[in-house]
């Protein structure tokens, strides 16, 4: 390790300029020493020059004398990966917070973000289950997908994401939280161990006023862990939430740089920023998979990091009033699985969405005093009913289950004449229907 001592030109909030060519690398990774109390901060080479080196302060203080002794490391930042990653807890940095102590038998990885081949890609075929019916039956996840959750904030998304990483039938699952309230991350924590699926998640966590360069690194971290998985041969489900704070962090180191910004202050390679990131979702021949899903809170679709994501994810989730909306979600890759799920899967999905179509219209007409015919008062009880069973994200259940509460509220409401499905599908699968023939 090279230890020298440079002179600090200045300290801002996350960055570090020394003066002179100081002969560190690009993407280096060093330790700051504070001369006065021998405290240490990690920090990364993010620009060189022939008169200035800039650091990103990823750990430690913010309180760094312009004499403090930094130590080159001589690599660049890599995270430790083992077959006993699963059940552990690490900051952004891929230091263990659990108190459980380093990785057995564990190997260096480096984090900088590398796109997959789309080549040796296979096409997405396999069915995710996540436990959510809003999901499962009327979006179904991919293995391979990658969708983001938009949601204003205060949104209950971080719980939804929770109940998926506590239902979800895949062999590993990666958690990255970036600018997460404590709280929340006790959350995850807490519905994990209550679940079965603790001993096979690996969770990656910045808590909000931790240094915004270890939250930068939150992705990276999760993505190539989850990429050592997939080598491996596991399917990995990586859930990174909150893309926005994600961003924004970006932004604030762009900003810190003087860099050009563009809309609203991102810089102007936000889409291929986020596109890096989302695009190691991959099936992979003789491996496993990596499907992503994302939190992004928005105060509108036409918001920046909304806006660039929905170009690039094959599809949309977006959860209104704690719900996990029918109407404006999307799985663009649901129809490479659903016809192969159960064979009612597609049939019950198209019935059940054009009798909430005409439910949403009885809804609107009774606001203005309208609409008190039997068959709109039975479309508006329907709707109801719908909402609470099948919209609500912490009622988890499997595919199966949620197809089944579909035709038990198809036949509370209607007749099978009203629903058209056809009659070989209603023999099967509508309550009682043989004794009503």
């Amino acid at each position: 390790m090279l230890k020298q001592k440079f002179e600090i030109d200045g300290i801002g909030r996350a960055l570090i300029n020394i003066v002179g060519n100081t002969g560190l690398g690009f993407n280096h990774m060093v330790k700051l020493t504070n001369p006065d109390t021998d405290e240490e901060s990690l920090a990364k080479v993010i620009r060189v020059s022939e008169d200035e080196t800039t650091l990103q302060l990823l750990t430690g203080t913010f309180d760094l004398p312009t004499n403090a002794t930094i130590t080159s490391l001589g690599e660049s930042m890599t995270v430790s990966y083992s077959g006993d990653i699963g059940g552990r807890f690490f900051d952004g940095t891929g230091q263990p917070i659990d108190g459980r102590g380093p990785l057995s038998f564990a190997k260096k990885i480096d984090i900088e973000s590398v796109t997959l081949n789309p080549a040796v890609r296979l096409i997405p075929n396999q069915m995710m289950e996540t436990g959510i019916p809003g999901i499962d039956v009327f979006n179904t996840l991919v293995k391979s997908q990658k969708v983001p959750f938009f949601a204003a904030p205060g949104e209950p998304y971080n719980k939804l994401l929770a109940n998926i990483a506590a239902n979800a039938k895949v062999d590993a699952i990666i958690i990255g939280g970036m600018g997460l309230k404590y709280d929340e991350y006790q959350y995850f924590r807490d519905e994990l161990s209550k679940s079965g699926n603790l001993d096979k998640t690996t969770m990656f966590v910045h808590i909000a006023g931790e240094p915004i360069g270890q939250g930068l690194l939150v992705p990276d971290t999760a993505l190539s862990t989850a990429k050592m998985m997939m080598n491996d041969g596991k399917d990995v489900l990586v859930i990174l939430t909150d893309m926005t704070n994600w961003a924004n962090f970006l932004r604030d180191i762009a900003n810190y740089q003087d860099n050009v910004p563009s809309l609203q202050g991102y810089p102007g390679d936000l889409y291929s920023q986020l596109a890096t990131r989302y695009e190691t979702a991959a099936d992979m021949e003789g491996a496993g998979s990596i499907t992503i899903l994302g939190a992004t809170t928005l105060e509108s679709v036409e918001d920046p990091v909304p806006d660039n994501t929905g170009y690039i994810t094959e599809g949309q989730f977006f959860i209104v009033d704690g719900k996990l909306k029918l109407f404006g979600s999307l799985s663009r890759l649901k129809q490479n699985v659903n016809a192969d799920t159960r064979p009612d899967h597609r049939k019950v999905v198209d019935a059940v969405s054009q009798l909430m179509q005409q439910a949403e219209k009885a809804h609107e007409a009774s606001l203005i005093g309208s609409g008190d015919d039997p068959f709109s008062i039975k479309l508006r009880q329907f709707r109801t009913d719908f909402i609470n069973q099948l919209e609500n994200p912490f009622n988890s259940m499997s595919l199966f289950e949620g197809l089944d509460l579909c035709w038990e509220l198809l036949a509370k409401y209607f007749d099978p004449i009203q629903v058209g499905v056809p009659t070989e599908l209603l023999k099967d699968y509508w309550p009682n229907y043989k004794a009503e023939a």
